[in-house]
Parts: structure tokens; sequence; C-alpha cells
């Protein structure tokens, strides 16, 4: 089943005696899995499974759902905070970025590729396991800070700070778990954060975020809660960059294999584009030559001025055969901006940097 079917299974779009026969078995498979998380946690929290504990600050960026919540763009953003902005620049604070990676080989592919591309003064360590990827940025490569991306599930490693990105268009995945949700564990496990950010804020209504801003109030009353959307700062094809004025009411084929396509989809449309056509394929998709030609096939068909993809989906396809074609192919490129308490998301990480809440985490932690 690909991600689209799964996805319109678990919300329950999909109807017919069939679907509710296979909601009942994920269902069932979810209790099972919470059971799971819930043990698992239980043994950190209390010191059954052990914990390490290296020599630099640790921050994860990290989320309770499957799929795209913005963790990229995040990171992206605190990366630049760390080595640019943060009144903290006169020390040596090198950066390193500690990612899982999705079928990692020698090369980058996926989000380690766009972080090794935008952030070039960090280094981006590849390894499934987080405490081996800390000990090698600080023994090989000398970091000081370290940035666990998709850590909040990772609680081998000690961290100084958890801030954990919610989609607002579907922040508690369906409200269950895994495999009949999308949740990666109870959203009590917010308890164990120090920040949210609400990612997408602009592709919901103001009802919506204040209701869900009351409901993380209630999980955890003392984390920061700020408001953020992905704003589009242009496109890029391999001719070089293309102006956001440049693609309004312009015909676009889009396509995308991430977790969240719809809101990849909203953010075209909200640019001014004419979306003729799109193309979904499920996330971490490995395109291939005759994709990029049904692609343009497609493209041509419909008569599209331009192709536009995402950049995680781009740097799968440049390792292509290069075909020089009438309409161009490019990726869009998004900024994380907060609309709503930065200043405090900043001063949290100044705090940490600051040595002021190092050892806050410990192995009692929730």
């Amino acid at each position: 089943m690909n991600q689209q079917r799964f996805h319109k299974l678990i919300s329950g779009q999909t109807q017919g005696f069939g679907a509710s026969c296979l909601r009942f078995f994920l269902g069932a498979a979810a209790k099972l899995y919470a059971v799971i998380i819930t043990l698992r946690n239980l043994a950190y929290s209390k010191g059954w499974l052990k914990i390490q504990q290296v020599d630099a600050p640790v921050i994860s960026i990290g989320n309770i759902t499957a799929g795209g919540t913005g963790k990229t763009p995040l990171v992206i953003w605190l990366v630049k905070q760390i080595t640019k902005n943060l009144k903290l620049k006169t020390k040596n604070y090198g950066c390193a970025i500690l990612t899982r990676g999705y079928k990692a080989t020698q090369n980058y592919f996926d989000e380690p590729a766009i972080l090794a591309e935008t952030c070039p003064n960090a280094k981006v360590i590849v390894n499934p396991d987080r405490v081996a990827a800390a000990r090698e940025a600080i023994d090989k490569f000398g970091a000081n800070v370290l940035i666990m991306d998709d850590g909040f599930q990772h609680r081998r490693l000690v961290r100084d700070i958890d801030i954990i990105t919610i989609d607002a268009t579907c922040p508690f995945g369906y409200d269950k778990m895994l495999p009949a949700g999308l949740l990666r564990e109870p959203a009590v496990a917010l308890k164990r954060a120090e920040a949210v950010v609400i990612t997408r804020c602009n592709q919901t209504g103001e009802n919506e975020l204040a209701e869900l801003e009351k409901k993380l109030r209630l999980l955890n009353p003392d984390m920061i809660i700020a408001r953020s959307i992905h704003k589009p700062v242009y496109a890029k094809s391999i001719d070089g960059q293309i102006s956001i004025d440049e693609l309004k009411d312009k015909k676009v084929l889009a396509f995308c294999g991430i977790g969240n396509p719809d809101a990849f989809f909203n953010t075209v449309n909200e640019l001014g584009c004419n979306i003729v056509g799109t193309k979904i394929y499920n996330d971490h998709y490995r395109y291939t030559d005759d994709c990029l030609a049904d692609i343009y096939e497609q493209a041509g068909h419909l008569k599209a001025d331009f192709v536009l993809t995402t950049q995680k989906d781009w740097t799968k396809i440049t390792p292509l055969a290069p075909v020089k074609k009438d309409i161009p192919l490019a990726y869009l490129a998004i900024e994380l901006k907060f609309i709503s308490s930065e200043d405090k998301i900043t001063q949290l990480i100044e705090d940490a940097l600051a040595g002021k809440i190092s050892g806050k985490i410990t192995v009692n932690s929730q």
C-alpha cells in the first residue's frame, strides 16, 4: 500500500467493510506498539536502560508523529542562530548535526544532503547510533555544540533541550499510534520537551491554532510554544535561481515524495501558481530515469511552464542522467520563519549554551 492510500485509510476517508476490518487490525497492532513504547520510556525514566552523556551541549529537534513536520528547516534555522546570530559568537562554537539519515550510504541523500548544502559551517554526521556520532563529532571534528536531528525518540543520548515540531495541518497524527495513526509515541511524551514549534501555521485557521495551543498547554504548561511558517524564498534549477515573482500565474506540474505532500502543493498554490497537475511518490522515494521521463511526459501533455519539486526530492534527482528540457525543472527553496515566540526559543538556546540548564535532563526524566 502506498503512502497516499495509507493516509486515506487511517484518516477514515476510505470506507467499506474491507477498510473497516483493516483499521481494526491496525488498531490492535497500535495498542501493542503503545505498550512497547510506554515500557521503553519507563525503562529510560527509571534508569533501567543506560543513557550516555557527552562533553558538549546537545539540542534535539524532533517530533511525535511520522511524516514531514518541518524538522529540517528548523535545524537549518538553529545552525544559523548558533553560528551567526547568537551573542555567543565570540566563542568557538563549532557545530555538528547528528542525523540518522535514511538508508544512509557514503553519499548524502534526503535531509542529510540538504543539511550539508545549506549548513556549510556545520559538520553533518550520518549514523543511526547517535552516541557514536556525538563522540565522533567531538573527538574527530572538534565540535562543541551538537544538534540531534530527529532525536526525540533517541533517548540513549542525554540532551540539554528537546524542541518538538508539530505540523499545524495534522498535529497529532489522527490521534492514534502507529500503525493505526501517525503518532510515534503518546502525546503525553511532550512532557519531556522544553519547547514546541508549530509549523505551517499559515495553512490552518486561527481557531484551530488556538485550540492546538490549548491542548499543548494541558500536556505541558511549562514548555515554550512558538508559531512558524515555511516561507518560499526562491526556486532553483540547473540554470540558476528563479524568483518567486517569475512563478506567479505560471502553469506548474508539482511532484514530491515527502511525508506531507499536501503541504507542499498548498505552498505552491499560495505562490499564485496555476497547478495543472500533481504527482505523489512515497516518502524517501528513489527516483529513476523512467520516473523523470514520466514526469516530463505529463508536463508536456499539460503544457506546463515549470516542473516544481522539493529540495529533498531534488537531491535524489540530480544524480540521474541530465536531460535538457524545454520545461525548467526546479526545486522550491523554503525557510522557516517564526511568527511568534522566536525570542523565547533563542533565549532557551542561549541559556543552554551558556550552561544554565546543563544536566537538566537526567535518568529520572519522564
